[in-house]
């Protein structure tokens, strides 16, 4: 080989041939490997290299259609999720709504019930209070009574004993009692 590979060079130191250019009969047998795996590639290699690609492809369409019914199914559930949100704002707001109705109604009804009781106390005090102003008044009348009675027997020098006419005097006394009241008042 190596002497081949010498009567080329020099042979071609003849010819003036450039190293880079492979001879014609070169070409010619480097072309029948290459058809050869060019062909075996596309007869089995492209074949099973297309169908993993395919399979890849499909796994990833069908990746991308899952996930695209998964953001659905979450913009659905957010969606539902909003309209409950909504929907319990209203409830509470409602709920809120009622229970200030009831406070007020409670307060007015507890308020009218106050201003029931305080009348019936006011008033009890006032019968009270009637009826020991003529408890008052019986007692002094009678004290009254008894008092001028005995200052007027010693006075007029007259036994005043008869209680007709001892009633008819404190009577006279107190009517002009109340009248010296009234007109000083």
């Amino acid at each position: 080989m190596t002497q081949q590979a010498i009567a080329i060079f020099a042979a071609a130191g003849e010819e003036n041939i450039n190293p880079l250019i492979p001879a014609p009969f070169e070409i010619f047998w480097s072309l029948i490997p290459l058809a050869v795996v060019f062909f075996v590639f596309f007869r089995y290699v492209m074949p099973k290299l297309g169908a993993v690609l395919d399979e890849r492809a499909a796994l990833i369409e069908g990746g991308i259609s899952k996930a695209e019914k998964a953001q659905a199914e979450a913009a659905a559930a957010l969606e539902e999720y909003t309209a409950q949100l909504t929907e319990a704002r209203a409830e509470a707001a409602r709920i809120r709504e009622d229970a200030r109705a009831e406070a007020a109604q409670i307060l007015a009804e507890t308020r009218v019930k106050a201003g029931h009781e305080a009348d019936r106390i006011v008033e009890t005090a006032n019968k009270q209070i009637e009826a020991e102003r003529q408890q008052a008044i019986v007692s002094l009348r009678s004290d009254v009574g008894a008092l001028a009675t005995e200052l007027a027997s010693k006075i007029v020098g007259e036994s005043l004993a008869d209680d007709a006419r001892q009633q008819r005097v404190i009577d006279a006394f107190l009517t002009d009692l109340e009248a010296n009241v009234k007109a000083e008042g």
